[in-house]
């Protein structure tokens, strides 16, 4: 009976992890707590050990592929079923003898203690064929390592390009001491250990591959961009966005925040105030304050409005949330809004949990922007700078002040007319404040 091994929980958030080199190859037989796979993650390259015995019937794919977790790894047959299949005879003593199981595999680790697997001379690997690796047993030392202009071998962990990095030079430039010069994170120690100076990067680079030339400045994404970069990515692969947007006329909305500032001695903003027509704008249309979960097929609509606000701090975009914004006055909504960058300077910032996004890019100087729905959400609403320019009122043109505002929706929560409907209030309360007090 064939059994398959998953790709177990990788911890610390991470999903998934690319394949990189496999250790086994269908037909070999393997241990209990054996590695047969090496994975790359978001923060390292592991071995990766089976939790139970067999003959490998099938891998989980090739080098280079991603799995998520819950994949097929690999697909083992009883040892004693592949035995007597080969001979063509049952063999009783080994069809009866019970399987060896391992507890819970985490990455990097088995249940026992087990040495790291060399990789078979002929595995399929990221870098193509490989090498024997050259581990320093006792009686050995270790050649003096040195930096070479010319020489581009493979690194695959992070923490080994950013140790190099960190201290001034590329560690590809070493000669590594894993299989086919891998470098591992020992031979940029052991470099490091000499006190010598690194050697200067080549002027020019005359490698057709290559894909940076002299005077190019590579800049490492730190834990935060990182983050950004793949909530980016999962947002553009999952979501089939679509966006709407309209031209409005805000002289209204700017002289009623005038207004209010005289009548109360307060200072309102206006991204305050067009937060607080979004809200009421979702009590209208709740459909847009969902997510949508891909899994069960099925749309989550969320009842308490926890609104982001996309907000560019000095590490980059952030969108800290303002929850249940929907219970909250205007005057509450401000000061929340208020409170933001101190917050976000603290660190004690909500940054998770948003169900609707606001996004004021008009303080960076744009007028419209096809912003990115921040994953899970299902709409993001854009707001662009406040201009003076000239509009049509009662045939005459006069000079008013204009805003565009744009809607990003998944069009698998609502379609076009429910986010245009949505749009269009808000709109509506921009262009005529005072319409928003039967809303509240």
């Amino acid at each position: 009976m064939s059994r398959e091994f998953l790709l177990p929980d990788l911890g610390e958030g991470l999903s998934e992890a690319e394949i990189v080199a496999w250790l086994v190859a269908p037909g070999d037989t393997v241990a209990v707590d054996q590695p047969v796979v090496e994975l790359e993650s978001a923060k390292s390259v592991v071995q990766l050990p089976c939790p139970f015995d067999g003959v490998v019937s099938r891998l989980g794919g090739e080098v280079g592929t991603v799995l998520h977790e819950g994949a097929v790894l690999l697909a083992l047959e009883p040892a004693g079923d592949a035995a007597g299949d080969a001979a063509g005879t049952e063999r009783p003593d080994e069809a009866s003898a019970p399987e060896e199981t391992s507890g819970a595999v985490l990455v990097g680790y088995g249940t026992v203690s087990t040495a790291a697997s060399a990789r078979p001379a002929d595995a399929p690997a990221r870098f193509g064929r490989r090498g024997s690796a050259r581990p320093l047993g006792a009686g050995l030392t270790a050649p003096r390592p040195r930096l070479d202009p010319g020489r581009r071998s493979p690194v695959v962990s992070p923490i080994v390009r950013r140790l190099a990095r960190q201290n001034g030079f590329d560690a590809s430039r070493l000669e590594g001491t894993g299989p086919d010069h891998l470098v591992l994170r020992r031979d940029v120690e052991a470099y490091l250990a000499q006190g010598v100076a690194p050697v200067p990067e080549p002027a020019v680079v005359d490698a057709p591959s290559a894909r940076s030339s002299a005077g190019d400045e590579r800049l490492p994404l730190d834990r935060m961009r990182r983050a950004a970069a793949a909530q980016f990515t999962r947002s553009r692969r999952e979501i089939p966005e679509a966006t709407v947007w309209m031209d409005v006329d805000a002289s209204r909305l700017v002289a009623a925040r005038r207004e209010l500032s005289e009548a109360t001695g307060e200072r309102f903003g206006l991204t305050a105030l067009i937060a607080r027509f979004a809200v009421a704008g979702l009590a209208r249309h709740p459909i847009l304050n969902s997510s949508f979960d891909a899994e069960r097929e099925e749309i989550v609509q969320h009842r308490a409005v926890h609104l982001g606000l996309a907000t560019q701090g000095p590490r980059g975009l952030v969108v800290p949330v303002i929850a249940d914004a929907g219970s909250l006055s205007l005057r509450g909504l401000r000061d929340a809004i208020a409170a933001v960058p101190g917050e976000l300077e603290a660190g004690s910032a909500r940054l998770r949990g948003g169900t609707f996004t606001l996004n004021n890019y008009g303080a960076l100087g744009v007028d419209g922007s096809a912003a990115i729905i921040n994953h899970p959400e299902a709409a993001m609403l854009g707001v662009g700078r406040f201009l003076e320019r000239p509009w049509v009122v009662d045939g005459a043109i006069v000079p008013r002040t204009v805003t565009e505002l744009t809607l990003s929706f998944d069009h698998r929560v609502c379609d076009g007319a429910e986010a245009a409907a949505f749009l269009t209030f808000v709109a509506g309360c921009i262009e005529r404040p005072m319409t928003l007090l039967a809303e509240l």
